[in-house]
């Protein structure tokens, strides 16, 4: 590794992508890098920051592996539609001097899961071709953080901030895992940071900014204006074996009954929590907690939203 690597990111502009490149370019993680390079398929974009040291690079379906010739990291943040370029953007790799592949995880660790699911199954062949075409000395390091926390207090997980409602799919007292999106995005520049000094990072990396039950997301809430909020129960095999009877690609019901199976519990007695290996004693930042969520919120996420969609 170079002193400094240049990084490169995939869907950097993106929901999620965004907040990774913002992270990257902030103190303290920019002065560990030379670079960071915005793959594009345009010459321009006007949503991307003003920093020195951030570039556009256009590329086209035939010239991955060139516009990655002096990249050391490459970090993948795109989509679920994107499955068939994420392929592509795998390929180019062993061609290329990257020593460290960050793949379109962030969520929820699927690998634990005992159904088939489109979107996660997909995942997991782009794990599988990326153990079978990496060469060894490119390490693949994958970060799951959970529920994404601005995202998640809905009703399309069973939060009807509008209704007064809560449901949890089992138990209300079963813990769950958020993480801000811009905790997301710091996570990723400290393991990059962390590959830059010591040239490791673990394959799996789970991390939680927050990490409480159903009950306790409602009574937060309340505190900060939410008004009463009724928690009611679901049960969970029979939600769980409904959902599953056939094979989807929306994860949201999905993850519903994963809460109650406490398979989205970043914490040490759950699957496991690496905050202080990016964040130690949360010295490099604050994790943005379900309270600072609340409080921007008046206790009432998505409040103005129309459920179910029109």
């Amino acid at each position: 590794m170079p002193p400094k690597p240049t990084i490169a990111i995939a869907g950097g502009t993106g929901h999620l992508g965004k907040h990774i490149t913002t992270a990257l370019l902030s103190t303290p993680f920019i002065s560990s890098f030379t670079s960071i390079i915005l793959l594009t398929r345009s010459e321009t974009s006007s949503s991307i920051p003003n920093n020195p040291k951030l570039q556009l690079r256009k590329y086209t379906p035939t010239n991955l592996s060139q516009a990655l010739t002096d990249i050391d990291i490459l970090i993948n943040a795109i989509g679920p539609s994107g499955h068939s370029f994420k392929e592509a953007l795998l390929r180019a790799i062993p061609k290329t001097n990257i020593k460290l592949y960050i793949p379109s995880e962030f969520g929820v660790n699927h690998y634990i899961h005992d159904f088939p699911h489109q979107e996660w199954d997909a995942k997991k062949r782009h794990y599988a071709l990326a153990r079978e075409i990496l060469p060894p000395q490119v390490k693949v390091c994958r970060v799951f953080c959970g529920l994404f926390m601005e995202d998640s207090i809905g009703p399309w997980f069973g939060f009807d901030t509008r209704g007064g409602r809560y449901e949890s799919v089992g138990s209300s007292a079963e813990r769950v895992s958020f993480t801000g999106l811009g905790d997301v995005g710091r996570v990723v520049a400290g393991l990059c940071r962390l590959f830059a000094a010591e040239g490791e990072v673990p394959d799996v990396v789970h991390v939680a900014g927050d990490t409480k039950c159903v009950a306790d997301v409602a009574r937060v809430m309340e505190r900060e204006g939410g008004g009463p909020i009724e928690v009611t129960q679901a049960a969970l095999g029979e939600y769980k074996e409904r959902v599953t009877s056939v094979v989807g690609s929306d994860p949201a019901a999905y993850l519903r009954f994963l809460m109650g199976e406490g398979k989205i519990n970043h914490s040490p007695a759950g699957l496991g929590c690496d905050n202080d290996l990016v964040n130690p004693e949360e010295r490099v930042w604050k994790w943005k907690s379900l309270e600072e969520l609340a409080r921007e919120t008046r206790g009432r996420p998505w409040r103005d939203l129309e459920w179910p969609s029109t």
